[in-house]
């Protein structure tokens, strides 16, 4: 951040010297100042907080927001992957008026220069780390969430597995959350004996604003989920491109990741 701003203060310097103008400068070097505190305000604090077995849950807040209403978004990674899947994306939701919370779950890895604290500490404690094991994370996370933003709309997402998870959280627990996003969510627990239909059957008690969305070709794979969620409640938005799977999809460095941003926001809007 302070090589940005050295960089940006060089930029803006050579306008000075070619408009010669004093006042135009301040003005122009106070933009720059503001621009660099908002972008400081927006980086993580590391936070931890307890599964309802004890393991210790490390979690990444974005929470630049001071009014005890903002909105919070708690958000869970994809399979293989931690809290960092969201460091770029949780800047911007905040840019969009919201708080974050991104939370490492027990089945994952690593993303974005950041291992997975959580998954580490079960790994090491023995504990088992499927798919379903997460479940009573994503709770614990919203818990928290609850407890501690208790004035603010609490939004659960998701990115694959846990896209699965938060739609059957929304549907099971509905007072932990006013609204609920899904990026390729699926029938991902077959393997550990739940049912066929487990995300389903939770899914068609959610009663509260639901966004599903993936990659244009898993389309397929939520469609019997989606279908079943009050029509009334439910958006869902599949790319004209090939598109990505999980949250990774409003990555920058993806040239359709825009689609995604102008769908999520379009929700959020409504929330």
């Amino acid at each position: 951040m302070l090589t940005r701003f050295i960089n940006e203060l060089f930029v803006f310097t050579g306008m000075y010297l070619r408009i010669k103008s004093f006042t135009a400068y301040m003005l122009m070097l106070v933009s720059l100042l503001m621009a660099t505190a908002s972008f400081a305000s927006a980086e993580a604090e590391t936070i931890t907080f307890k599964s309802a077995d004890g393991l210790l849950i490390s979690a990444d807040r974005y929470t630049p927001h001071t009014s005890n209403s903002t909105p919070l978004i708690v958000l869970f990674h994809q399979a293989g992957s931690s809290r960092g899947e969201y460091n770029e994306i949780a800047p911007r939701l905040n840019k969009l008026g919201f708080n974050c919370i991104a939370a490492d779950l027990r089945s994952g890895e690593y993303s974005r220069g950041k291992d997975n604290e959580t998954a580490i500490r079960a790994g090491k404690a023995g504990l088992t780390t499927s798919y379903a094991d997460a479940l009573p994370d994503i709770i614990a996370a919203l818990n928290y969430a609850n407890k501690h933003y208790s004035n603010s709309k609490i939004i659960a997402w998701g990115s694959s597995y846990s896209a699965a998870l938060v739609l059957k959280v929304a549907g099971d627990q509905p007072q932990l959350v006013d609204a609920v996003l899904a990026f390729s969510p699926g029938e991902y627990f077959a393997h550990v004996g739940k049912s066929k239909t487990w995300i389903r059957d939770s899914a068609q008690k959610i009663k509260v604003p639901a966004f599903i969305t993936s990659s244009k070709n898993e389309a397929g794979d939520w469609a019997p989920i989606y279908d079943v969620i009050d029509a009334t409640k439910r958006q869902s938005f599949v790319p004209e491109t090939a598109g990505k799977h999980g949250s990774k999809a409003l990555w920058k460095k993806y040239a359709d990741s825009q689609a995604y941003w102008d769908a999520v926001t379009e929700f959020l809007s409504t929330i």
